[in-house]
């Protein structure tokens, strides 16, 4: 097996696992959490501030950091982009699955019904969307881990998902639901706190999986 074969297979766990984080990110993000929880003697229905997406979301910078940790930037972002180009185009072929069944049971062309579906054409939105969030959220996440990677163990993964997670939300919740009237910025203020509380939980598998992690595959 050369190189580059050895490298594709040491790297396709972490492919295969965000590839199936945002598909998975993109079907959750379109289902509220409708719970109703009591504070201060006032009622809050937590649809209004979180989608399910937001507890699955942030385990794509689990990835992202392990990845680079332990091969490096160079292999961190292979494994942004192939497992974006997966993400993406799973998430489309679900648009397409669903715009599908409605152009049989309507008799009309499927792209038509992409485009007049609102479940398929949401779907086919927050796919565009995430595409563009979490290459660029990503992408930043990996420059500025490598930064402060010589300090402390938990700066790294920290920071750079700190602002990573800043500008997938931004761009992600403005591109897939601005002029919805969805609650969108709500959802976006309760996604990002919701993923400062899971990078902070993420920070210890983070540090297992790297100690664990056996050395000879780290040559590779």
């Amino acid at each position: 097996m050369n190189q580059s074969n050895r490298s594709f297979t040491v790297l396709l766990p972490s492919v295969v696992a965000m590839a199936m984080v945002i598909l998975i990110s993109n079907i959750l993000v379109q289902i509220p959490i409708d719970h109703v929880v009591e504070l201060a003697g006032r009622r809050f229905n937590l649809a209004e501030l979180l989608t399910w997406g937001a507890f699955t979301y942030p385990v794509a910078f689990l990835v992202t950091d392990t990845t680079n940790r332990i091969f490096g930037k160079q292999a961190a972002r292979k494994v942004v982009y192939v497992g974006f180009g997966l993400g993406v185009f799973l998430s489309l072929v679900t648009a397409v699955g669903i715009a599908s069944e409605v152009a049989n049971r309507e008799g009309i062309a499927i792209f038509t019904a992409l485009m007049t579906d609102s479940v398929a054409f949401d779907m086919l939105r927050i796919a565009l969307a995430s595409g563009a969030a979490f290459l660029i959220g990503q992408l930043l996440d990996i420059t500025i881990f490598d930064s402060p990677r010589t300090a402390t163990w938990w700066k790294a993964p920290t920071v750079s998902s700190f602002f990573g997670s800043i500008s997938d939300t931004a761009i992600f919740f403005s591109l897939a639901f601005a002029g919805t009237g969805l609650p969108w910025m709500n959802w976006a203020v309760g996604d990002f706190c919701v993923k400062l509380l899971m990078v902070a939980m993420l920070l210890y598998p983070f540090r297992l999986i790297v100690n664990l992690y056996p050395a000879r595959l780290k040559a590779l």
